[in-house]
């Protein structure tokens, strides 16, 4: 998939653990993870504006598109 989902990177950089940002969210470690593992198929708005807000971070901090190269 052409969209990456850097979570764990802007983790790791604000030395935050999923934990606390799933209570900071208001959502659960679970649904962090898989968002981390990018095994989701979209994420609410308002759920990213709380992740940016818990990591004072942009959305294309989190969100990266890498083009598939041709086949």
């Amino acid at each position: 998939m052409p969209i990456v989902v850097n979570l764990d990177v802007m983790l790791a950089k604000r030395k935050v653990r999923s934990r606390d940002l799933a209570e900071q969210v208001g959502i659960t470690e679970q649904n962090i993870s898989l968002l981390k593992s990018g095994k989701v198929k979209g994420v609410r708005f308002d759920t990213l504006e709380k992740i940016c807000v818990a990591l004072d971070c942009q959305p294309g901090d989190i969100l990266e598109y890498r083009p598939e190269p041709d086949e």
